[in-house]
């Protein structure tokens, strides 16, 4: 990566399925491209676009391109305010509850336990299916589509598993409208002018991403501490330091490799000597943007008490990640808790060892052995 970026800001590459495309790794042209306008997530011509995998929902165009700007604007309006400073003040206090009940259950384990299982995959999940009124029983059924869906090598069961994930969103619309609650999708059924299939593309959508970006986060977030002592003592030693880890936690945490869900231009884009043509698929590297050297000083370094720390993970601009504040919820108490209860944490196999989920583009781990 840094040799890359050596290079120049703007890198010709192909993807894993052989297509091509532009890789961008400088931190400020992936920011100003983060908010332009000049590039979107649908296509002209989606059945010639390049894609970077397999996946139905991740790896190439989504959306009407006549109408994304408008769609995009829609969206946000609609789901922004069930993810305001209001709503995650109210949620902070239920997500704590639901952290303490598995990290009680942790405390009760035999050891070494798997942190993945017993914590980066169940909190997400517990909290996504309160946020949307989905039954938490139902919980290895959509884990699976959520997976499935990820697939970036597996184009027809990618299919297959939205095609069930939208189901199952439409069958949760119809009972919400029969029998609503205080979630998001039954306060989205007595919205004016949303009708079901866009109800439930939304669920499902928010069902997917606070599931899956989430669970990576905490797995890769705790490893970074585990193998970082010092900085695991400092934020046990001072809890003050709390809201800085996470940031650094989340800047650190490495991305996908080939860089973030493909972008596409809309139209002819100069960066430097190269000129990206419209309908060129474009890979917004946040992870190499978060390890610029000439923003983030010894980038490589994970250091909780960083300054400034202005890390793209989460997007810039109009199109920043509606769920972060719910996120940055989530990891606080994960954080907060383990290192009152878990001072002693620490890997419990070398981190050699450690394997990666390769099939899907958010990365992350497959188990994460710990001992105390």
């Amino acid at each position: 990566m840094r040799e890359l970026q050596a290079s120049g800001p703007i890198h010709l590459i192909h993807t894993s399925v052989g297509d091509p495309g532009w890789l961008v790794t400088d931190y400020a042209e992936v920011k100003r491209l983060l908010a332009s306008d000049k590039l979107g997530r649908s296509h002209r011509d989606p059945g010639n676009a390049s894609r970077i995998g397999e996946s139905a929902l991740v790896s190439g165009p989504l959306g009407d391109y006549d109408t994304e700007p408008a769609d995009s604007a829609r969206t946000r309006a609609l789901l922004q305010p069930h993810f305001s400073p209001a709503r995650m003040r109210v949620l902070r206090e239920r997500v704590d509850e639901l952290t303490t009940g598995l990290m009680d259950d942790l405390a009760a384990s035999e050891r070494p336990a798997d942190l993945i299982e017993a914590l980066a995959l169940p909190l997400p999940i517990l909290v996504v299916c309160e946020l949307l009124g989905v039954p938490y029983e139902d919980r290895e059924q959509f884990r699976g589509w959520i997976h499935a869906v990820a697939d970036v090598t597996d184009r027809a069961g990618s299919e297959q598993a939205l095609g069930a994930l939208f189901q199952y969103g439409q069958e949760l619309v119809a009972r919400k409208r029969r029998d609503p609650g205080e979630d998001i999708t039954s306060r989205l059924c007595q919205t004016e002018g949303v009708d079901d299939a866009e109800i439930a593309l939304l669920s499902m959508a928010l069902l997917f991403a606070g599931f899956e970006t989430t669970s990576v986060h905490i797995g890769l977030g705790a490893l970074l501490f585990l193998v970082n002592q010092d900085q695991w003592q400092a934020v046990v030693d001072d809890p003050a330091l709390i809201p800085a880890a996470i940031d650094e936690m989340i800047r650190a945490t490495p991305g996908p490799a080939g860089g973030d869900i493909p972008r596409y231009a809309r139209e002819d884009i100069e960066i430097g000597s190269v000129t990206i043509r419209a309908g060129d698929l474009v890979l917004l590297d946040n992870s190499a943007a978060n390890h610029d050297p000439a923003v983030f000083p010894d980038p490589d370094r994970f250091e909780v008490t960083r300054k400034a720390n202005a890390h793209l993970s989460f997007g810039h601009g109009p199109h920043y990640c509606i769920g972060a504040p719910l996120a940055k919820v989530e990891l606080a108490a994960v954080l907060s808790q383990l290192a009152l209860r878990f001072p002693k944490i620490r890997l419990a196999v070398d981190v050699s060892e450690l394997r990666v989920r390769g099939n899907t583009q958010t990365g992350g781990l497959i188990e994460l052995p710990v001992t105390w």
